[in-house]
């Protein structure tokens, strides 16, 4: 607590440059990448980092200087030309985008290594640090470059929330907002120029290797938590915020640490943690309501097989073993068992020395399963033309899911049956 208390309190201001940078990078970065995401376009981030390398090679090569502005100005261009070639690619030829970002990534870049290599035997004395374009070095940010982090930053927040509607149409019906007679074409662009002054201003902290995850990461675990963009956009911000400012202390507190690397490693961390973890959409949750669903199947099949065997007998108050149940219809024992327990608890069977009955709300439950099967056969078979003895899997399955509001639907379709396929009688509803 001492540590953080020094590091959020220090005086050093190179420490606070490296901080408040890694945040205004990580927190812009991220609200773009939420847009680059949602329209499917998250490799042309890497590309594009990659694709950055030749500028600022050509750049140093042209004006023998590591001036900043030329240097990233270098950058932009390339950046900007590497999207142009993967469109054009795209539109004329056969090629498909996947395989234009490849190819474009890996010649750019190839080309940026080249440059890079002919820079270090120039003997120019300026070309020093150079190679950290590559990697990233975010301990060597300073005052100037806060400053064009923080104009960059502004610009992009400030593009994001004035056209924040434009921007959220084109990511989720550009149909529709070409109808209604947006310049998607123009909006796209800004787009895309937006993700490439992402992407050109943060390959200094991060390099042109990580930089796409500082883009893509906090988006796509963003996702995980909820369905809103606007909400989307707030949590992905403050999850890389949070990442650049712990990346900082942890480079602070351990000078051999790298703020870049780390920055990356724990976004990558809370992605791990909202693809598992996350409520509504995390593989725990999605377990859980897959378990739920199971044993809710498995309930409402026992029910339906005891009235299935009560309906054959006439008497849907006789007791059955669970023999008698297994040869009706096959069921796993043990989860059979456990079904009938749970069932017992919520009074929907009761249990003698003769076996298992359906009580009154047993029944009720089972007539409901019983008609929404049938049903769905019917419709299987009047509609779709399957035959007679191929609906039942079908029904198996849509038997369990089948709205109240769907219910009424097929009987109106139906024109309110009282048979199945098999000429079975379609119990009404209780």
């Amino acid at each position: 607590m001492n540590t953080l208390w020094e590091f959020l309190s220090m005086s050093d201001a190179n420490v606070r440059y490296v901080t408040l940078g890694s945040i205004l990078l990580a927190a812009s970065s991220a609200v773009v990448g939420c847009f680059t995401v949602l329209r499917k376009r998250a490799l042309v981030g890497d590309a594009v980092a990659h694709a950055v390398l030749p500028g600022v090679c050509l750049a140093f090569m042209l004006t023998g200087e590591k001036n900043q502005l030329i240097l990233l100005l270098g950058s932009f261009l390339t950046g900007w030309l590497s999207l142009v070639v993967i469109d054009f690619i795209t539109a004329k030829s056969r090629i498909k985008e996947d395989t234009a970002i490849g190819l474009v990534l890996s010649v750019f870049f190839g080309v940026g290594i080249l440059f890079l290599t002919s820079i270090q035997h120039s003997g120019n004395e300026n070309q020093s640090g150079l190679d950290k374009f590559l990697f990233g070095s975010a301990a060597a940010l300073v005052g100037q470059d806060l400053v064009t982090f923080g104009i960059v930053a502004v610009l992009l927040l400030l593009s994001v929330v004035l056209l924040y509607k434009e921007f959220k149409l084109i990511s989720f019906d550009v149909a529709y907002a070409r109808t209604i007679g947006l310049p998607v074409r123009g909006l796209e662009l800004l787009l895309t120029t937006l993700t490439v002054l992402a992407v050109v201003v943060g390959i200094q902290s991060v390099g042109v290797v990580l930089m796409s995850a500082m883009l893509i990461t906090p988006a796509a675990a963003a996702r995980f938590w909820t369905d809103r963009l606007g909400v989307m956009v707030v949590i992905a911000a403050a999850m890389s915020a949070f990442c650049g400012a712990a990346g900082a202390f942890v480079s602070y507190t351990a000078p051999a640490m790298p703020t870049g690397p780390w920055i990356v490693m724990l976004l990558s961390l809370l992605a791990i943690f909202s693809f598992v973890l996350a409520p509504k959409t995390g593989l725990a949750a999605r377990l859980l309501l897959q378990r739920k669903v199971r044993r809710q199947m498995m309930r409402e099949n026992i029910l339906k097989t005891l009235f299935l065997l009560g309906e054959a007998q006439d008497n849907y108050s006789h007791s059955y073993s669970n023999k008698q149940i297994r040869d009706r219809r096959e069921l796993p024992l043990l989860r059979m068992k456990e079904g009938l327990l749970v069932l017992r608890r919520q009074g929907l069977v009761t249990k003698s020395s003769q076996g298992w009955a359906l009580t009154d709300a047993g029944k009720k439950e089972a007539q409901r399963v019983v008609r929404l099967h049938r049903l769905w056969e019917l419709y299987l078979t009047q509609y779709l033309q399957v035959a007679s003895d191929h609906v039942h899997e079908d029904a198996e399955s849509i038997e369990h899911v089948l709205t109240p509001e769907l219910e009424r639907r097929l009987e109106e379709l139906l024109d309110y049956p009282t048979q199945d396929p098999h000429q079975t009688i379609i119990p009404q509803q209780p």
